[in-house]
């Protein structure tokens, strides 16, 4: 048995996946993206997210922390993060509700448990579970014993992932998992070490390493205008998929969803002004894959 640490898992998803599927959302991620809409998954430890149109500086907060960690600032109460032990004091007294804990502990057999609830939905819809993000890659041992775990009961797997992380822990893992969601952001490498944090390198390697094994692959790609809705950056991709096998392409349009989420954490949302991309263009977009023989479709 082993543990590991997510932030959520989420029944009845129709998004990650074909059928009706569990989602186990794990904590931890290598990559920064800007337009990053699970900003809590980032951090591998535990965290309190305040929402501040809950509170209404009652101060119970303040009085309950044993590490002094909290002091008013701005006019609402402020955890300083280097007090801060993480005792949930100040989730368990708020009376509004005003703080959550994201991060919990869980064993593999626990896990089982909550995923197996809903076989029945699976086997009728085609669905199963999915492993997603964060990077569930960085969790590895976690993740290899949950997938044989769920294959030992013919539950379809997916994995939503990065490709940012070393291939020794894709070959752990490849045979064990039914689908891959990949994620490929961004083809050029300068714009991809300012938007996402890291070079690309090792993701467009791995994807390429996982199709030679015959993986079954859904390739996703969120659509960010002025990022990565420029017509090389579709070429480069197009050209990518020449050389490998994919099922099918997900175009994925930027929202804003995650946006507050950012101001919970106290972190910084660098795409604030944003619009989402127009319909024209991203049915512009899905064409060029279609012309060129690839199966698409905008969303999920």
């Amino acid at each position: 048995m082993t543990s590991g640490t997510i932030f959520n898992i989420q029944k009845y998803s129709i998004h990650d996946g074909p059928g009706i599927r569990t989602t186990v959302f794990f904590k931890g991620c290598p990559l920064k993206c800007w337009w990053c809409h699970n900003p809590e998954s980032q951090n591998t430890n535990h965290e309190i997210m305040f929402f501040e149109e809950r509170c209404t500086v009652c101060g119970k907060c303040i009085k309950k922390c044993p590490q002094n960690a909290i002091k008013i600032n701005n006019n609402f109460p402020e955890i300083d993060k280097f007090k801060c032990t993480l005792c949930e004091k100040c989730v368990d007294f708020c009376p509004n509700n005003a703080r959550e804990h994201v991060g919990r502990n869980i064993t593999s057999n626990e896990l089982i448990k909550e995923i197996v609830k809903d076989e029945v939905f699976y086997e009728q819809s085609g669905g199963g579970v999915t492993f997603s993000g964060g990077e569930p890659l960085m969790q590895v041992d976690f993740l290899d014993d949950i997938l044989k775990r769920c294959k030992d009961r013919g539950i379809h797997t997916a994995v939503d992932t990065s490709g940012y992380a070393p291939w020794k822990s894709f070959e752990r893992i490849a045979s064990k998992v039914d689908l891959f969601l990949y994620d490929i952001k961004i083809m050029d490498n300068e714009k991809h070490k300012k938007y996402i944090g890291a070079e690309n390198d090792i993701i467009l390697k791995n994807i390429e390493n996982l199709s030679n094994m015959g993986c079954n692959i859904y390739l996703r790609m969120p659509i960010i205008k002025e990022i990565n809705d420029d017509n090389d950056h579709i070429e480069k991709t197009i050209k990518l998929l020449s050389i490998i096998n994919v099922e099918q392409v997900n175009l994925l349009p930027y929202h804003k969803i995650g946006m507050d989420k950012y101001r919970r954490l106290k972190m910084n949302y660098k795409l604030s002004g944003m619009e989402k991309p127009s319909d024209e263009r991203m049915e512009e977009i899905s064409q060029k894959f279609k012309k060129a023989g690839i199966k698409i479709k905008i969303g999920g």
